[in-house]
């Protein structure tokens, strides 16, 4: 650890449970001093969604100052407070993915969890209130500019001990209740080939120093790609990974639809370690007891210390939040690999790591996932190849 020590409180709130929701998040140094604050409209969800995304937020803020810190998290809900520190168990559907993502954040025991009366979280308190007040102006919050009262209360669960678990009324599935407006869009493609590509081979971030290029079949497939989604004439911005097969694909796109290319380090691919460059089988001939055990573990690294898929979920996830931040309700190309689309799409499907071995993903094909209003996300497209018939 680095030795510093953060104090992050948190504070979501929904009014009517579910209703329109928001959350707000300050993370302070072990002095009490303020270092940044966030807050967020969400749209209609539950009380428990709004304190844990606030809860996601705050941690991802704390991170963001320093990925080595010990963090004190501090929350007026006891319900978020005793799952997270393990001694309720945590049974509803829509609070298990939400209490994942924010152990992912930090390391294991470098946060830690203590619950606090609701009049000393109103720093938190106060800021998930300016987002609601923000959203039912038809804004965005912004920070500096509070409007709401201090100790103006959203509805909270009560209190009252281990019987919170029962399910509290879910967040309405998008697409089936209230009109969340526009959804923010990211159109997922796979980079054209390389050379690496028909033959199947272990082809990840470029650190062990690899990074091909487009061959001339991707080439092909990267014109043709971009003629299509020309055609569509819906996506308003291109984010790609730093690796040149992807740069190289999202060029050309960018090219055909007069837009600039934005370059994010959380869309390159796996750092598969000693096995970049070999086929499956290569790999497992080689390093057969390591393969089986990444295969078996999402924790578990390449031979050689290359990255597991729970770290690169992490900051796959990491990017996702910028681009949705960045570009709310817009529809966004996102030119990455084959991992991390997969990762996109299992996390919007609330699926197990394991299905990233179910999931087939074809050079330069394309997916799509909308992102709504209340947190809730819906796969649109996998793998879609007919442009390149």
């Amino acid at each position: 650890m680095s030795g510093r020590t953060f104090i992050v409180e948190a504070d979501g709130g929904s009014r009517g449970n579910p209703g329109p929701a928001g959350y707000g998040a300050v993370v302070m140094d072990a002095d009490g001093g303020t270092l940044h604050e966030t807050a967020e409209y969400i749209g209609h969800a539950t009380n428990n969604v709004a304190e844990y995304k606030g809860l996601i937020a705050g941690l991802r803020a704390a991170h963001a100052l320093d990925p080595d810190a010990t963090v004190r998290v501090r929350m007026d809900s006891k319900l978020v407070v005793e799952q997270m520190s393990g001694r309720w168990k945590i049974k509803h559907p829509d609070m298990r993915p939400l209490a994942t993502e924010a152990k992912g954040i930090f390391p294991p025991g470098a946060v830690s969890y203590e619950w606090i009366p609701r009049e000393k979280n109103k720093h938190a308190d106060r800021l998930a209130n300016e987002a609601m007040d923000a959203g039912k102006a038809g804004k965005q919050w912004e920070g500096g500019a509070s409007t709401a009262e201090l100790d103006a209360a959203p509805v909270d669960e009560p209190d009252s001990g281990p019987e919170q678990l029962a399910p509290a009324p879910a967040a309405p599935t998008a697409g089936w209740a209230v009109d969340l407006g526009t959804p923010t869009t990211l159109v997922l493609l796979r980079h054209g080939e390389t050379a690496l590509t028909p033959e199947k081979r272990f082809s990840g971030s470029g650190a062990s120093g690899t990074d091909p290029e487009l061959s001339a079949a991707g080439r092909k497939q990267a014109e043709a790609v971009a003629a299509s989604l020309a055609e569509r004439g819906t996506v308003q911005a291109v984010v790609a990974s730093p690796l040149r097969r992807c740069q190289e694909t999202a060029a050309a796109v960018a090219a055909r639809l007069g837009l600039d290319v934005r370059t994010d380090e959380g869309l390159r691919e796996t750092d598969f370690g000693a096995w970049e460059g070999l086929t499956f089988a290569e790999a497992r001939e080689r390093y057969p007891e390591d393969l089986a055990a990444w295969l078996a573990s999402p924790d578990a690294r390449p031979t050689g210390g290359g990255e597991s898929f729970a770290e690169v979920a992490h900051r796959v996830a990491v990017a996702r939040d910028k681009i949705l931040a960045r570009y709310a309700n817009r529809t966004v190309l996102l030119v990455t690999h084959v991992t991390p689309v997969k990762t996109l799409v299992r996390l919007a499907l609330g699926a197990p790591p394991e299905s990233l071995f179910r999931m087939e993903l074809s050079a330069a094909s394309l997916s799509a996932v909308a992102y709504y209003a209340d947190g809730n996300a819906s796969l649109r497209l996998l793998n879609d190849t007919a442009h390149l018939r």
